[in-house]
């Protein structure tokens, strides 16, 4: 009794290597970060049996693997983030967390992090503004006027950061190897260049930003003032790291309507959200919208479905509304992957449309 033709308009993106991000960030996007290779900059703060880095106004308790261990001053380190409402009482890699919660009470996602520190370094001062160090330390920089040199990433057409500001349809990530950053305030084109948001293609190119550091909600922004074109620098070597373990299967963690909703309107959008991004090429032909019981509708009905990236959800927008006082129900079939390549589970919801 399939009846919807979906078409997905998406904007790809895919994630790798290490993430260059701060304590705010992890804690606000723990879904993306969770078991992700990560690089921050803070301080050790010791009490009792417990041990934190702090960087800016927050601080996240931590775990050193073996043979590390802290160091007073300013830090860099490297690790991964645990989000433990993401993993089983007796997961291996719980086993040197000494305040691990109890089985019976344990917490929800997103309710009690670590981060598990697999090096320490001492942080050495940046003598100029780079990507990387507005990435690590975006609080030294907030309000300053800055120039940066980085690449072109589009709308976060490579999965660089874990969120969009959506200040402006133009708004685009300026990226390095060694971390990225929004910029706001000003459509990508200039002399010589017209770059198109949505287009991989425009990211081999290179731009010099000149703007305002901003740092809200975990997301650094430069405002833009000046935009010019500038030149790739020499390549240098690479330092590769090992990948994340698999990541834990994603899943639908919100949808409008909700399961056994009465009285929905026929013509509104349907909305659903994901737990973390994903890719989004993956989603096509995966939605299934059915009536159930009575006389099959005659003909079918087109349905537009947007993936937004920064919000990691998907808007159903239907071509005729739905017919009054009938059983709806939309699923989402497997195949679906995260950013990451880990499977979405299978998904369903059912509800009652009322009258027109």
């Amino acid at each position: 009794m399939l009846f919807a033709n979906f078409v997905v308009s998406t904007v790809s993106a895919q994630s790798s290597g290490r993430h260059l991000t701060t304590i705010d960030a992890l804690r606000r996007f723990s879904g993306y970060f969770h078991l992700q290779n990560v690089v921050l900059r803070g301080e050790f703060v010791e009490n009792a049996r417990r041990v934190s880095l702090r960087g800016g106004d927050n601080e996240m308790q931590a775990m050193l693997a073996d043979g590390v261990s802290t160091m007073s001053g300013p830090v860099e380190v490297r690790g991964q983030l645990i989000d433990i409402g993401r993993l089983t009482p007796s997961d291996p890699r719980l086993g040197r967390y000494e305040n691990k919660p109890d089985p019976d009470h344990w917490p929800k996602p997103g309710e009690e992090l670590v981060l598990s520190i697999t090096s320490v370094a001492k942080a050495e001062p940046d003598s100029t503004p780079t990507i990387r160090a507005v990435a690590l330390e975006p609080w030294k920089y907030e309000g300053q006027s800055i120039s940066l040199t980085g690449q072109f990433g589009g709308r976060n057409l490579f999965g660089d950061v874990p969120a969009a500001p959506a200040r402006d349809k133009y708004d685009f990530v300026l990226r390095t190897t060694e971390g990225a950053v929004w910029v706001t305030g000003m459509r990508p084109k200039g002399k010589g260049f017209d770059l198109n948001v949505d287009a991989r293609v425009d990211t081999s190119r290179w731009l010099q930003v000149s703007g305002v550091v901003k740092n809200e909600r975990g997301i650094v922004t430069i405002e833009a003032k000046t935009l010019t074109t500038a030149q790739a620098p020499a390549a240098r070597p690479v330092v590769v790291e090992a990948p994340p373990p698999p990541s834990e299967p994603g899943e639908i963690v919100f949808s409008s309507p909700t399961d056994g909703e009465t009285g929905v309107s026929g013509s509104s959008p349907l909305r659903v959200q994901f737990s973390r991004g994903i890719d989004p090429p993956t989603l096509n032909g995966k939605f299934r919208l059915t009536y159930i019981g009575g006389t099959p509708p005659a003909g079918t009905t087109d349905v537009t479905a947007t993936y937004d990236i920064g919000s990691h959800a998907v808007v159903l927008r239907l071509s005729k509304p739905l017919e009054p006082f009938r059983t709806v129900k939309l699923e989402l079939l497997e195949g679906v992957k995260t950013f990451d390549g880990a499977p979405i589970k299978p998904w369903s919801v059912t509800f009652s449309v009322g009258a027109n």
